[in-house]
């Protein structure tokens, strides 16, 4: 059996569409018919996440902590219980391939770091979307590590000692527990996923955070030399089209 973990803390806006996609990947043809059990971890919700949640065929498990890593734990141990050989990891502002699980099991390794595509860059001014092309390596081997795109077997998970109680960079530690024992992971770029540009994270100091801060920086960055800042966004733009 193969399981599914969605942490969610007031989701209601992006939960459906999360649940749909990960609903499809769960039932992809090249799976052969294994059961794929997702659990969602309902962490200090307060809107409708729990009503639209159970309108899907998942299992949906509340908390009170307000801390990602120990929902993630929680949602982990659900699944090992009911024998889940694999565990892949999402959030619930994020659509996960038709080919989710597939991708991830077909690499045959103990773990697996993929890649995330951005859902849109409105609300942002250019230069975050620019700064993101600049430093995301979205090719195999990239050295990513997202919550939102993450899969490992049930056997070196629980070596590695699952996730550590952290209220976010919960997925680094792991991932680094991992390396600690030398589990075999594979950084790849087959295996996709599209998340949210909100800047209001739900997370502090997760991706929405990183986003806003980029954001501020390089408004600064234009404030002091806007002269030389629109030279570098049209030779960061040039520099682009030649790498695509």
């Amino acid at each position: 059996m193969i399981g599914i973990v969605i942490p969610a803390h007031d989701e209601e806006a992006s939960l459906h569409a999360c649940l749909h996609a990960a609903c499809q990947a769960a039932r992809h043809p090249a799976l052969a018919g294994e059961p794929v059990s997702i659990v969602v971890v309902l962490d200090s919700c307060s809107d409708a996440s729990a009503a639209i949640a159970q309108r899907h065929p998942v299992t949906v498990l509340p908390l009170q902590v307000r801390n990602v890593g120990l929902a993630r734990h929680h949602g982990a141990a659900a699944l090992i219980a009911q024998g889940a050989r694999w565990l892949a990891f999402t959030d619930a502002d994020t659509l996960v391939a038709p080919d989710w699980l597939v991708a991830q099991l077909h690499l045959q390794v103990d773990a697996v770091c993929g890649t995330v595509s951005p859902d849109g860059w409105q609300g942002h001014p250019p230069q975050v979307q620019q700064r993101f092309a600049r430093h995301y390596q979205d090719r195999d081997e990239h050295r990513h590590i997202h919550g939102a795109n993450f899969g490992v077997s049930t056997q070196a998970y629980l070596r590695a000692g699952g996730f550590p109680p952290l209220p976010c960079h919960e997925d680094v530690g792991l991932v680094r527990a991992l390396q600690a024992i030398d589990a075999r992971i594979a950084w790849s770029a087959s295996v996709r996923v599209v998340t949210s540009t909100r800047a209001h994270s739900k997370v502090r100091g997760g991706f929405g955070d990183t986003l806003r801060q980029w954001d501020v920086e390089e408004r600064a960055h234009l404030a002091r030399s806007p002269q030389r800042e629109r030279v570098s966004v049209r030779t960061t733009c040039c520099a682009c089209s030649r790498l695509t």
